[in-house]
């Protein structure tokens, strides 16, 4: 798989990946969802476990998982873009309060600093629950818009230059790839047995459900992306690499991890060369951001749009209820795109 893209600022963290997976199978404990995504308000009730999520797919996570005996709330709202995040003094106050803290460090850097000053024992990064790869990542931090390196488009141009940065960027993405998700359910479910030994039959009994759905999942973008009329998508964040991965895909993402930046004019004409070559018929944006970056670039390259949802938050204007349902949106989304034969 080939994963070509440009990023105009990474907000990668690359420390998360250092952390052991043995000491996230230390935590304690794990909660369902709230329907309040506010981490400020309130703890668990009715003596069910209190844990903090940082965002939507670990929210979701928790609540499969818990079931009944948990309650869960996340640090960002509905609407809100995760990368973007700030955490206010209330959620910190939150995070001191909670049985359990479960993010995914790296992504949010504001959560990951709130983390570290939390004295709350159980604490998880989910990246030690499955492994974070470099996808040919730069960090190109610093760079401003980045508009300079335009024509330094391949893969190989872009590992020279993350090693002259001195860091490479793991994605932290691995949610948009079922087989990865599934592995950091199991090392949930895992820990929430041994946190909570009475109920770890319920537990075990959910986190098999979840990963059996998962696997569905899998199965079904396995055979609906096998045999497709180009394997080149356009997208405006470079969130979608383990996905591409996965199911022998190309991803070009046009502003990399900032996907509300415009590309330069030498990146625009070089998508619409490509556009050419690959048979590229859509650009995709996301709910939670403009689609002002994908427009601009299907009117220049005479391409369409659509949503492709990197499932960071769901809102009234996502396309399912859930992780699942936007899943599968998101292969609709593409089959269309790819041209399924």
């Amino acid at each position: 798989m080939n994963v070509r893209r440009r990023l105009a600022r990474s907000r990668i963290n690359t420390a998360g990946t250092a952390a052991l997976a043995a000491t996230a199978l230390a935590i304690g404990t794990l909660s369902g969802c709230s329907s309040d995504s506010n981490a400020a308000e309130g703890e668990g009730e009715g003596g069910k476990l209190d844990v903090v999520a940082s965002f939507y797919p670990l929210q979701f996570l928790a609540e499969q998982i818990g079931g009944d005996h948990v309650s869960v709330t996340s640090l960002t709202e509905p609407g809100q873009e995760p990368h973007d995040l700030e955490i206010s003094a209330q959620q910190t106050a939150k995070l001191q309060e909670a049985d359990a803290i479960l993010y995914l460090k790296g992504l949010q850097p504001s959560v990951d600093e709130a983390v570290g000053q939390s004295e709350v024992k159980t604490k998880v990064d989910a990246a030690t629950l499955t492994k974070l790869e470099d996808l040919g990542t730069e960090d190109s931090h610093g760079h401003g818009e980045g508009e300079e390196h335009a024509g330094e488009e391949e893969h190989a141009g872009e590992e020279e230059h993350a090693g002259e940065e001195g860091e490479h960027a793991l994605d932290p993405h691995v949610w948009l790839d079922p087989v990865k998700y599934a592995e950091i359910a199991e090392g949930v479910g895992k820990a929430l047995e041994k946190q909570d030994p009475d109920n770890a039959a319920d537990y075990k009994k959910n986190t098999a459900d979840l990963v059996k759905k998962l696997d569905g999942l899998n199965t079904e973008y396995e055979n609906g992306l096998k045999n497709t009329k180009t394997k080149v998508f356009f997208t405006n964040h470079a969130a979608f690499g383990y996905l591409a991965q996965r199911y022998g895909l190309t991803m070009e993402a046009i502003s990399g991890l900032e996907p509300d930046s415009e590309p330069s004019a030498a990146r625009v004409k070089e998508l619409q060369e490509e556009a050419k070559a690959d048979g590229v018929t859509t650009v995709f944006y996301e709910t939670l951001v403009s689609d002002k970056t994908a427009k601009t670039l299907a009117s220049d390259a005479g391409l369409k749009t659509d949503v492709l949802d990197p499932l960071e938050g769901i809102t009234d204007k996502s396309k399912g209820d859930d992780y699942f349902q936007v899943m599968q949106a998101n292969l609709t989304a593409l089959e269309k795109a790819l041209g399924q034969k």
